[in-house]
């Protein structure tokens, strides 16, 4: 783990831009290890609670592992209104999470909602590992997930 910050670090020169250090390391490791935040902030001379703050601060970061699919369904507003919670429902009984469980035991799935994903005109809408799928319905969603998996 060592090398591979040293490697991120590496890549922002001697500008040691925290919050970008911690977008790289989140994408190497799909959450912020304690191990890595520990041994970043040794590394660019900056206390372990400035690390910290920066990673809760931020609702984007994870101190918590992540699967390999990351799914956002949107809650705002549009979606809601259009019936997002059921999408959340329909995907939580498939992937058997229980209410405050985001991932699953295998590792494979993390499902959140997100205060808005901004394709209002698109909802219900929800994204896995970024890429948007627009009018999602329960069937849809959960179809989803079995090709995926």
């Amino acid at each position: 783990m060592r090398k591979t910050i040293d490697e991120i670090i590496a890549r922002h020169s001697d500008k040691k831009p925290i919050v970008a250090i911690l977008q790289d390391i989140q994408e190497e490791y799909r959450y912020l290890p304690k191990e890595a935040l520990t041994y970043l902030a040794d590394q660019i001379d900056v206390s372990i609670a400035k690390i910290y703050s920066v990673a809760t601060f931020y609702e984007n970061f994870s101190l918590e592992p992540k699967g390999k699919y990351v799914i956002k369904i949107c809650d705002g507003t549009a979606c809601h209104v259009r019936k997002s919670i059921p999408i959340l429902n329909a995907l939580r009984s498939k992937l058997s999470l229980p209410e405050g469980k985001k991932t699953t035991e295998d590792g494979l799935f993390t499902v959140e909602t997100v205060s808005c994903l901004g394709a209002c005109g698109l909802a219900p809408v929800m994204t896995v590992n970024d890429k948007v799928y627009p009018a999602m319905t329960p069937e849809s969603a959960t179809s989803l997930v079995e090709e995926l998996k």
